[in-house]
Order: structure tokens, then C-alpha cells, then sequence
């Protein structure tokens, strides 16, 4: 039987349990739907999948695994680590369409949502409530996709990341069966917790396909202080010391010189351009007073330049924008180029350490690659700038991005504190957790033993398995 044959027999056989419509060939629907925002390269699927239940996504994954047949789950294509790029051969589940808030719970401080719900459509929802959902990162994402690779971003100091914000999960099996994990409770001692076993596997383990999430009460009042300084040490030092003292900070961005110059030119901002803090506490009205005159106290002490600060909603709205802006306005430094970008987490102590080495690796390569960071919990990015068509700048890149890596792991911290391994850190994680790799196979081996799931996301691609 050919490749071809071969193919057609699986479509056939996903149009015939999956709803009319529901099993797509379309060359443009393939394309748009095989890669994710990631600079890494993807194939052509031979089929995509809309799922809206459970039950459509165990269905195609049943087809799948009777044919042998690869399967890439897939949200809102956000991710930046090739995590839900197509392989040869391979049909893509788009759980897109999954974008039902179940429950709101809001006596108990939890909602209950398909895993293709985004970020903003939950918080849209949970308005009336009085609550919000305080993880994951600064841009939209789906909540299936956050789950999936562990997502944390600016509010993680005070909320924590997707790990901590997950009760339970509805997760499909290779075999296309169905399993419920957690409970609506705050704390369980029964059994294996196959909660976080899911959270953080990329999909390799299962897909998830339904979410009990924690929410929290919309904080009365915040104050947002932006803060400049001359070195990264000098803000780095800052962050601890408020860390210390236990102010209750919400979030705090650091950002260097190259990133501010690239955020006031993409946003029209006019923050001075030199290492800069942003911070935000919430809570009451007196509270943040109090929090907001530690901090600049700290911030003057450590020998601030300039710090600015605001209690006006508009303003912090704006502030935070920018913040959000930073990978495209990184990107639009250079017209037409695109932006690889990579993160890694130290302990907050070498923090400082660390971004001031990757800024001399970075001048020495000669490359553009802004920095900015979630530096509460020691984690931050590197937006590469990717010229189009200069190859000597994309090996250069390479190079950046291992030394980054190296020096991370020889700080006692890890190749990605957010965006996950997908297929562009595979040679990463062998690096930080080569000893526990015989564990993490056979895991997938017993949950996933023809490896048909997000194959050469987490370990390398072995090929498709035909027997």
C-alpha cells in the first residue's frame, strides 16, 4: 500500500466517525494549521481534525492509533518551541473550537472549561464573578496549551504558574481512551497525582481536552512603578531585596537597554532607556500605599535614576501593553525579520550573573537580542533577531542560544522556565536531566507505546512506528 493509499484510508476512516465537516484536506487549512509562532520548521499533515467534545478528540485518536498514524494536538498555535508543529504524515487535532466554560464555580474558587477556552475568554467571563485567572503568559493563550507546557509568565511571583493553578483534567489517551484526573477539591491524598504528571508533557503523555482550574478575587486597587537603573545589578538587587522583605508584589518585568529602545520605538513609548523595573502590587487602597513607598525607597537606595509611578488604571493598562509588546517590537528592529526567542531560569541569586554574561555573548556575536524577564522567580528571555535570508546570522544564533543554555544548567537553573522543550531544546533536556531520561521514557513508553503523540516533541523523532 502506498503512502497515498495509506493516507486516504485514514481520512476516510476519521470522516466517517467524526461530524460532517469536522476532517479537513484543504491544502490552505494544512498549511495554516501545522505550525505554531515558533522559528522552527513543520510538514504538511495529511489531514486536520476540528474537535469541539471529548468525544470527537477520542475518536480521531482512536482511528490514529488503529492506523499508526502520528497525532500533533494543537490550541491556539502560540507556542514558540515547535511543540505543536506537524511531522510528516501526521494529523493535526485542533482543539480550538473546545471553547466552553463549563462551570463557574464561584462559591469555591474554580471553572471547569474545554482545553481550547483562551485566557481572555475565561477572564471575559469570570467579570461579573468578581475573579480572574492569574496564570499563564502576557499574550493569549488557550488554556489546553498552557497546560501543556507548563506555561507560568508576569503574574507567576504571586499566583504562581499553570502548575499550581490546576485542579484536575479531562486528558484522551494514545489508544483513544478516557481519563479524569484530580478533583474539584484543594488537596487530595489519593493515588498517583496524574494531574501533573499531564501538566508540562507537551502532549506526549495524553491530550487534554477539559480543565478545573483555580480562579481568584479581582484585587481592589494595584500601583505600578516603573523603575530605571545605570547596571542589571542594581536592579536584580532590587527585586531581592523586596523578595526579602516579603512585599507582596503581583508582577515584576525587568527589561534591558535594547528592549526599552525597541518598546519605545514599536510603542510609542518614552521610558528612559536604560535597565528597567516594572512592578505591581495589588491589594487595598492602604496596603498598596504602603507596598508602593517600599519599593521606591528600595529602588532609590539601589540607586534608581528615575522611578515613576502610577495608580491610574489607563496608565498601568498602557505600562503593561508595552510590556506585553516586547517580542514584536524586538522583532520590528530590523524590517522584515523574524525573532527566535528562547528563555531560561536561574535562582534568583545568580540572576544578575547571568543576564549581565549573556549581554557581553550577546555583543560579542554581534547578534540583536533584546532581553526581558519575569524576574521575581529568575526567569528570562532572549528575543534573537533573525534578519531574513542571512544565514551567518541564523549559525550565530545557534551558538547564542547553547552557550545560554549552558551557562543556565552551570547556575544550578533550567533550559526553559516557560516555554517548554517542544522540538528545539530536545538536546536540552538531555543535558539537564539526562539521568531521569530512562524514567521519562518509560513513561511514554507505557502511556504511548508506539510514540504517536506529538512525536519529536520532548525526545527526538524516532519515526513512525509501523507495526
Amino acid at each position: 500500500m502506498t503512502k497515498t493509499t495509506e493516507a486516504e484510508g485514514v481520512v476516510s476512516a476519521l470522516r466517517a466517525l467524526l461530524p460532517l465537516g469536522a476532517v479537513s484536506t484543504e491544502p490552505t487549512v494544512l498549511q495554516a494549521k501545522s505550525h505554531d509562532r515558533s522559528h522552527h520548521s513543520s510538514a504538511t499533515p495529511i489531514a486536520v481534525v476540528t474537535c469541539r467534545s471529548t468525544e470527537d478528540v477520542s475518536a480521531a485518536v482512536a482511528v490514529c492509533a488503529l492506523h499508526r498514524v502520528p497525532m500533533v494536538p494543537r490550541g491556539a498555535g502560540t507556542g514558540l518551541e515547535g511543540g505543536a508543529n506537524a511531522v510528516a504524515g501526521s494529523v493535526v487535532l485542533d482543539l480550538s473550537p473546545m471553547n466552553r466554560i463549563i462551570a463557574i464555580h464561584d462559591g469555591d474558587f474554580d471553572a471547569v472549561v474545554q482545553a481550547g477556552v483562551m485566557k481572555s475568554e475565561l477572564n471575559t467571563a469570570l467579570e461579573p464573578h468578581g475573579l480572574f485567572f492569574a496564570a499563564g503568559p502576557g499574550v493569549d493563550a488557550s488554556i489546553g496549551g498552557m497546560i501543556s507546557t507548563r506555561a507560568s509568565g508576569m503574574n507567576a511571583v504571586r499566583y504562581g504558574t499553570i502548575r499550581e493553578n490546576v485542579l484536575g483534567l479531562t486528558v484522551v489517551l494514545a489508544d483513544g481512551s478516557v481519563i479524569r484526573t484530580g478533583s474539584r477539591t484543594r488537596k487530595s491524598a489519593a493515588g498517583y497525582d496524574l494531574t501533573h504528571l499531564m501538566i508540562g508533557a507537551e502532549g506526549t503523555l495524553g491530550i487534554v481536552t477539559e480543565a478545573i482550574v483555580r480562579v481568584v478575587g479581582v484585587p481592589e486597587a494595584s500601583v505600578t512603578l516603573i523603575c530605571s537603573f545605570e547596571t542589571m545589578s542594581q536592579a536584580t538587587g532590587v527585586v531581592y531585596q523586596a523578595l526579602k522583605r516579603e512585599v507582596p508584589i503581583s508582577r515584576v518585568e525587568l527589561a534591558d537597554t535594547a528592549q526599552i529602545v525597541a518598546i519605545n520605538r514599536y510603542c510609542g513609548t518614552t521610558f528612559s532607556e536604560l535597565p528597567t523595573l516594572f512592578f505591581e502590587v495589588q491589594g487595598r487602597p492602604a496596603g498598596i500605599a504602603e507596598d508602593g513607598a517600599t519599593l521606591r525607597v528600595l529602588a532609590e537606595e539601589a540607586g534608581a535614576i528615575g522611578v515613576r509611578t502610577t495608580t491610574g488604571k489607563a496608565e498601568a493598562d498602557e505600562i503593561w501593553r508595552a510590556r506585553v509588546d516586547a517580542l514584536p517590537a524586538a522583532g520590528a528592529l530590523i524590517a522584515g525579520a523574524s525573532t527566535w526567542s528562547t528563555d531560561v531560569c536561574v535562582p534568583i541569586s545568580r540572576l544578575a550573573e547571568c543576564i549581565e554574561a549573556t549581554i557581553v555573548d550577546v555583543e560579542a556575536s554581534g547578534l540583536l537580542a533584546p532581553i526581558v524577564g519575569h524576574v521575581g522567580d529568575g526567569n528570562f528571555h532572549l528575543a534573537i533577531v533573525l534578519p531574513e535570508g542571512d544565514g551567518d546570522v541564523w549559525a550565530k544564533a545557534v551558538a547564542l542560544n547553547d552557550r545560554l543554555i549552558v551557562r543556565a544548567l552551570s547556575m544550578d537553573g533550567t533550559s526553559t522556565g516557560e516555554h517548554g522543550i517542544g522540538v528545539g531544546k530536545v538536546h536540552s533536556l538531555e543535558l539537564e536531566h539526562g539521568d531521569s531520561l530512562p524514567v521519562m521514557r518509560a513513561i511514554k513508553a507505557a502511556l504511548d507505546p508506539h510514540a504517536l503523540l506529538s512525536p519529536g516533541s520532548v525526545f527526538p523523532q524516532t519515526g513512525r512506528t509501523t507495526s
